[in-house]
């Protein structure tokens, strides 16, 4: 008889065990991500250049940077500023607009142009600039539908993933990220999207597993 008892407790304690693994995978800790060092945010082919010139309404705008790294600039013409960062830009527009707007106000904002789909509600090519966190891009896609997971977001870059499991939090800046790479959003897994569910069927079966071995016990008595 006492083979027996241990033998149903073994059972019962390897059920618990399946059970507390299987509800425990919705809360696993994420891999560590990918150790890929920030490519610096300078201006590259398939970018844009957002611009603002006070007093020039007719030279603010969006700007793409073309194939061969050249953006063409109102009044200006083509310029090429493939490697340029924002500041130094910045102070190349300033001096070649004194010559049409006297003491210019320029604000030059770098923007990277990237596929943002998976698990969003309006996947798509959308311009992100280095202030913004993941959470931000992916508003832009109208957000992250209900079975999409914000904090498991993958870049990836010619089929390869280069970042693995982003958090909302991260910014873009901290990304080695370029024109034309994914924001890729995982639908989260059936057991985190029904955790109740599973909460309340594993608690129940262990109730239920209890009582089986409370009254074999007492049979045997």
């Amino acid at each position: 008889m006492l083979n027996s008892i241990r033998c149903h407790a073994g059972t019962l304690a390897a059920v618990a065990v399946l059970c507390a693994g299987a509800v425990g995978c919705a809360h696993a800790p994420p891999a560590p991500p990918a150790t890929d060092d920030p490519e610096p945010f300078v201006l590259t082919p398939g970018d844009m250049v957002r611009l603002k010139v006070w007093r020039g309404e007719d030279m603010t705008g969006d700007y793409l940077v073309n194939n061969d790294g050249v953006v063409v600039f109102p009044l200006i013409g083509p310029m090429t500023v493939t490697g340029m960062s924002a500041d130094s830009l910045k102070t190349t527009l300033v001096n070649a607009y004194s010559r049409y707007v006297r003491t210019p106000s320029i604000e030059v904002l770098p923007l990277r142009r990237i596929n943002i789909y998976g698990a969003v509600q309006n996947g798509g090519l959308y311009p992100v600039d280095p202030t913004m966190t993941v959470a931000d891009a992916l508003a832009l896609a109208g957000g992250v539908t209900p079975q999409g997971d914000p904090n498991k977001v993958d870049l990836i870059r010619d089929g390869r993933r280069i970042r693995a499991e982003l958090t909302e939090d991260t910014r873009i800046m901290e990304l080695p990220i370029r024109s034309g790479d994914h924001l890729y959003v995982p639908e989260r897994s059936w057991i985190s999207r029904n955790i109740g569910l599973v909460s309340t069927v594993v608690s129940g079966f262990i109730s239920v597993a209890i009582v089986l071995l409370n009254d074999y016990l007492d049979k045997d008595r």
